[in-house]
């Protein structure tokens, strides 16, 4: 696809929360994704894609500043991304150079569920800062329009006044707590699987249908005279799979394939699985144990169960496809759909019942750690399959590559330009790193993972203990070579892949100050 002469490409990033890198309809004959399967045949796909981190916000912060967790300093859920650093990542950068930036949905690049007020506008303790209409600048975006809770657990208990745009709107549908009643209420049959209900909640009331008709009112009332650059962040399928109807029926449970390998093998495995799993979070208040213990761990679940919930998770995802074809549909309708590069990826996996484990735990297996990202638009490839290994810590050099602006901040990524364009451009190693937060998982862990086209190491930098998988021999990584006397030569050379990490590591991090 070319773009008009003499013009710099407009930028739509749209992005999922918790999508596994084989829920789209070109990985996975068992799911429906048209626009995205369109999407990807329209432009180039990367099929070996990474996060640079397990979790929400050490990755979207990643993502904005194109620097690793441990440069950028949000190490962990609960630890906010500095303001000057998110303005002078990707978004701040272009604005200044003149592109209108805006965002749309659950951005996550500082803490709900504080502590103690932090002055953000996604923080619970700091409403009454953000009253009277505002809508930015947030993070060197000039325009912004929040989803900050996003998931809610049937256990939450939700005060006004709430934080957040959508959930200003939300509160304002029904009468009394009538909203907050249907969110957490189930139609039925009662699923009877953890944390998975069909949602009572009605469609137009929805935090996916709110982002989309956002993003696509935004469209309509931009500034035509300049580019623009917009990320459009849906909150789903993050758990707790409570998608509402019809989508939450979109699916027959008993068409669901399930993992061939479900059933937990801690003793094959890294010692920091079992801790993490059974080891108790250290917080210092028991509300806020219960929350981390039981609703960031889920309990083993029956065969009928997990169906329940995967049928509930490829609906959410499907009618966040079909959100994503209405956003791209208006961007034809203005016209600008050839001057636009269109990215679509996520922020991480979710395990969903491979090797026994849910949701998302510093245990990187493929179904956490890689991702799928599609990209459309001018200079990109038709038809492409990529299987460098490469990473969202990507996205701000390309941006910034496209828009022929230099970067305010290191870059640790590397512009996807040529790869896109179907260039040959080998890449070696992406990186993915996480220091996991006792409060966490009971369990200090500093974790850094490489991936290459064909291996897989994780080192545990405390303990010295590491995982190795072959990835073409043992695609399902049932076999941790770590110790094979056969891997030694792979395994040294990861470990100096790993050691060669580019960029300065922070010589303090800062304690969370909340948790998520």
């Amino acid at each position: 696809m070319n773009m008009s002469a003499g013009r710099r490409p407009n930028i739509l990033l749209i992005t999922s929360d918790q999508q596994r890198h084989d829920c789209y309809g070109f990985e996975n004959p068992h799911i429906r994704t048209p626009h995205l399967d369109r999407l990807a045949s329209q432009g180039t796909r990367f099929s070996a894609c990474i996060t640079p981190n397990l979790v929400c916000q050490p990755s979207r912060a990643s993502i904005l500043t194109g620097q690793l967790p441990l440069t950028h300093g949000v190490w962990d859920n609960g630890v906010d991304l500095d303001p000057a650093l998110g303005e002078a990542g990707f978004a701040g950068t272009l604005a200044r150079s003149g592109y209108q930036t805006a965002f749309i949905g659950k951005a996550h690049f500082s803490t709900w569920r504080t502590f103690a007020p932090t002055g953000t506008p996604e923080d619970r303790h700091s409403v009454d800062l953000y009253e009277g209409g505002w809508m930015g600048p947030y993070m060197g975006f000039e325009h912004a329009e929040l989803s900050v809770l996003g998931h809610m657990f049937r256990s939450s208990e939700v005060k006004a006044p709430v934080v957040g745009h959508y959930e200003n709107w939300f509160v304002r549908r029904g009468e009394g707590s009538e909203t907050w009643r249907l969110w957490g209420s189930s139609l039925e049959p009662e699923i009877g699987a953890a944390q998975t209900w069909h949602s009572a909640l009605p469609l137009a009331w929805h935090g996916t249908t709110w982002t989309t008709e956002r993003a696509i009112d935004w469209l309509g009332h931009r500034d035509a005279d300049k580019p623009f650059c917009m990320w459009v962040s849906y909150g789903d399928p993050h758990h707790p799979f409570d998608c509402p109807a019809p989508w939450s029926y979109l699916y027959d449970p008993a068409d669901m394939p399930l993992p061939r390998h479900r059933i937990r093998d801690l003793d094959r495995r890294a010692w920091w699985h079992r801790a993490s799993l059974e080891s108790e979070p250290q917080m210092l208040h028991e509300s806020q144990r219960n929350f981390r213990a039981k609703l960031s761990r889920m309990p083993d679940q029956t065969d009928a169960q997990l169906a329940a919930m995967t049928a509930n998770y490829y609906g959410m995802i499907s009618m966040i496809d079909d959100g994503v074809g209405r956003v791209l549909a208006r961007l034809q309708d203005l016209g600008l759909d050839r001057d636009t590069l269109v990215v679509f990826t996520t922020d991480h996996g979710e395990l969903l019942g491979n090797h026994g484990l849910y949701l998302k735990h510093p245990i990187p297996y493929e179904d956490l750690l890689r991702i799928g990202m599609i990209m459309r638009g001018p200079g990109v490839a038709e038809g492409g399959v990529v299987r460098e290994p490469v990473s969202t810590l990507d996205l701000s050099p390309t941006f910034l590559d496209l828009a022929g602006v230099a970067p305010a901040l290191i870059q640790q990524g590397t512009s996807l330009r040529p790869l896109a364009a179907g260039e040959h451009a080998p890449r070696d190693v992406a990186y993915s790193e996480w220091h996991v937060h006792p409060s966490r998982c009971g369990v200090p862990l500093k974790l850094r993972t490489v991936r290459t086209r064909t291996h897989k190491a994780t080192f545990e930098l405390e303990s010295g203990a590491g995982e190795l998988y072959d990835l073409v021999n043992d695609p399902e990584e049932m076999n941790d070579v770590f110790a094979d006397p056969a891997y030694r030569g792979v395994r040294d050379e990861l470990e100096q892949m790993m050691r060669a990490r580019p960029g300065p590591v922070r010589d303090s991090l800062d304690p969370p100050i909340g948790m998520a």
